[in-house]
């Protein structure tokens, strides 16, 4: 059979399905993944190799065509098909299989005219970049709604040459349903578009974040938040590749083919609003296994790291040739103030347009639920859950947890209500979710949540209150700080790359939205809006995808890690609480545009170094092309700009290594740390000299427990401590974060 050459990743890790049932004959879906190709095939050789491989374990030629559902011919190597545990057993024993991969539908969730603004780039004066910037194209990954404004060609170019299309800010889409399908049957029409357009609103608003055009006198349904709306990178060409088919559902052979297309197509930024509902291995990663071969194209990869959080080990998508990113808030407020009966003004916030200036009833849900409604749920406002006798014509204190946010206030409108309270529980702290409700609301944190029920209590059902008119407020609290629901490390797949990498603003961000598709996404809601508010980590990865196509503008020759390590500097910021953040939750701090221009020093790092990290993982043997040396590197030298070290027992020395790209050739930079407590944190030599831009440095950095046994023991119970070192000239601040644990 005649394979072509290719570069196996991960050969001899694990088989990927459960043991075989010797007489299960029931057709599944695998990925059969082969790897890398090289130059010497064509598209039409490759296809008839991967038929050729079907063939081997199939009865006929024809049967095999018949099986085959994708085809990966592009940068990626290998083929989806149904096939029996058998055959896929089969198939994994050949030589030339890296790796085959059971599909099954996961549940990949869906993780401004302020946000940019708020980040430093000032876009309305104009952000001087190069020409080269109208040629970029990036990749959005859920559908778009092309009508949207945000998407005009006007001022636009002509179309690139190697793009086919005729629009020239949407300048191609594809969509993706195979895999999908072939799960589900054909896909219902009411569910989604059987088309690159968008039904959902999540494609569309990501895609505008990142490279939508200035639009003027934008604002939500109300009027709220109205200004300019602009993307980051709003000259940018856009490339959507549709692979998030109905609500939250993908598959990975799906995703394995928009990413070899858009590869193919020489998208240069690629960014990726979704993520898997818990870490995945590497091989079992489709969207990891797609950004390898990404990066070997020096394409930069962005995904948001999940929305998770508080709990820590939550966060996605995190291997080091992705950039990982978490959520933030930003200073801005819609400030809707709660008057209590008792005089107390509880400022809480609402994009619903209301005015109740009269003083109403007030009752917590939890006294106004039916009687057979579960105890546990009586304070949540679910579907049928209020007595209309007991809420008539007053305010409902409505707890979030069960149930969505909108249905609540549609809840309290059946049972005659004329307005209700969102109130936050402690897990959820002070993330406020701001969404256009039926009735008058206002969403209150925790702490406002038990000022709320401590009055209550105290009127003895005499509780009243009255929501004043809404209002826009720029500063209202010092910001950024961290969103509770961002997922968080430590990296429980690769547990010496430190994620997420960045934060950027991610709360309450407002940008366009598909038409079809009401502002609460939920069917009963009838309303249509052009542009709406949407909160996750997949509101802040198009932030940092955008920044990523503005630095390939002003730096074309910079590789992906390059790009990665210049945004990877910024200054620590504070949680929701008003705590200090760890680097676990927001990385290397919040991303800062302006600087990330001109970092002075990069952490640099190839398709190479990524393979020999693979060795380092568990491989034994890559392949014909790329041998895994006998004694590859250790994980922790990948040349990453941060440092995670699990379990140190004493002592650790790790190699690292910066690429001088500063304008002045000739610079100096003296290394700088703060160890996390109880460690010391040296760096040899500790002085660079730089003689011309491009030359690169390397040195140790080792770090070492003052007293072995007094520190295991203040990291009792394998806790994380965090610091940073830095590198600094006259000019330049590289800063990298440490995160410690003993063992």
């Amino acid at each position: 059979m005649n394979i072509p050459t290719i570069i196996p990743l991960f050969l001899s890790l694990l088989l990927l399905f459960p043991p075989l049932a010797i007489c299960d004959e029931r057709q599944r879906t695998y990925i059969v993944y082969l790897g890398s190709h090289t130059q010497q095939y064509t598209p039409d050789q490759i296809l008839e190799t991967h038929h050729s491989c079907l063939t081997s374990v199939k009865d006929s030629e024809e049967e095999a065509r018949a099986s085959l559902i994708y085809s990966y011919r592009h940068s990626i190597n290998g083929f989806a098909a149904s096939l029996t545990p058998q055959q896929a057993s089969k198939l994994n024993e050949l030589e030339e299989v890296v790796a085959v991969i059971e599909s099954r539908p996961r549940k990949y969730s869906t993780h401004t005219t302020r946000s940019w603004e708020f980040s430093g780039l000032n876009l309305a004066a104009g952000y001087d970049v190069a020409e080269s910037m109208k040629k970029e194209t990036t990749m959005a990954e859920a559908g778009v709604w092309p009508e949207a404004e945000s998407f005009s060609d006007e001022g636009m170019e002509a179309v690139p040459k190697s793009w086919k299309g005729i629009c020239q800010k949407i300048i191609g889409a594809r969509y993706y349903i195979k895999g999908f399908e072939t799960y589900y049957g054909r896909l219902d029409a009411t569910e989604d578009y059987r088309s690159p357009r968008d039904k959902d609103g999540h494609g569309t608003h990501t895609a505008a974040t990142f490279a939508g055009r200035q639009v003027r006198n934008a604002s939500a349904l109300g009027g709220f938040a109205r200004g300019t709306a602009s993307g980051g990178a709003p000259l940018a060409r856009l490339a959507v590749y549709k692979e998030k088919i109905g609500g939250n559902t993908c598959f990975d052979e799906d995703m394995l083919a928009a990413m070899d297309d858009a590869i193919a197509d020489g998208v240069q930024v690629i960014s990726i609003s979704i993520g898997a509902d818990e870490p995945l291995s590497p091989v079992n990663d489709s969207l990891s296994i797609g950004a390898l071969h990404a990066a070997r194209k020096n394409v930069v990869v962005v995904c948001s790291g999940g929305n998770d959080g508080p709990t820590p080990g939550t966060v996605v998508n995190t291997p080091p040739w992705i950039l990982t990113v978490g959520a933030s808030n930003m200073d801005r407020g819609f400030l809707g103030t709660v008057v209590l009966g008792n005089g107390l003004k509880i400022t809480g916030q609402t994009v619903t347009h209301h005015k109740l200036p009269k003083r109403l009833p007030l009752i917590s849900a939890a006294d106004a639920a039916l009687p057979w409604v579960p105890d546990n749920e009586t304070d949540q406002c679910l579907p049928d859950s209020l007595a209309p006798e007991k809420v008539r014509g007053k305010i409902v204190v409505c707890l979030r947890g069960s149930g969505t946010r909108f249905l609540k206030g549609v809840e309290v409108k059946r049972a005659g209500g004329v307005g209700f309270i969102l109130a936050n529980t402690a897990a959820l702290g002070d993330d406020v979710f701001l969404e256009p409700h039926v009735l008058p609301t206002t969403a209150v944190t925790y702490d406002e949540t038990r000022e709320i029920v401590r009055y209550i209590r105290s009127a003895k059902g005499n509780a009243t209150a009255r929501l004043r008119e809404p209002r826009t407020v720029l500063g209202y609290k010092a910001a950024p700080f961290m969103a509770a629901f961002s997922s968080q490390g430590p990296n429980v797949i690769h547990p010496y790359i430190l994620k997420p990498d960045v934060a950027a603003p991610g709360v309450n961000i407002l940008a366009a939205w598909s038409e079809a598709s009401p502002p609460t996404k939920l069917s009963e809601d009838r309303r249509s809006v052009k542009y709406n508010f949407d909160s996750g980590t997949s509101m802040a990865c198009p932030h940092v995808a955008a920044l990523a196509a503005l630095l390939k503008a002003i730096h074309p020759t910079w590789s992906s890690a390059a790009i990665r390590s210049a945004i990877m500097t910024t200054e620590t910021i504070t949680d929701e609480r008003g705590h200090t953040a760890t680097p676990f939750q927001f990385g290397s701090g919040q991303f800062r545009p302006s600087k990330a221009a001109d970092p002075g020093l990069v952490y640099d790092a190839s398709y190479t170094d990524y393979l020999l990290y693979l060795c380092s993982y568990g491989l034994k043997n890559a392949g014909e092309r790329f041998n895994c040396p006998r004694f590859p590197p250790p994980m922790y030298d990948l040349n990453y700009p941060s440092v995670s070290v699990p379990k140190l027992n004493g002592t650790l020395t790790i190699k690292r290594s910066v690429t001088n790209v500063g304008g002045d050739g000739n610079a100096v930079y003296f290394f700088s740390a703060k160890p996390p407590l109880g460690m010391t944190v040296t760096a040899r030599p500790s002085v660079l000299f730089f003689s011309r831009v491009g030359e690169r440095k390397e040195f140790t950095l080792t770090i070492e427990a003052r007293d072995l046994k007094e520190t295991k023991e203040y990291y009792g119970g394998g806790g994380y401590r965090f610091g940073w070192y830095s590198w600094r000239d006259n000019y330049h601040v590289v800063r990298s974060p440490i995160a410690v644990s003993m063992g």
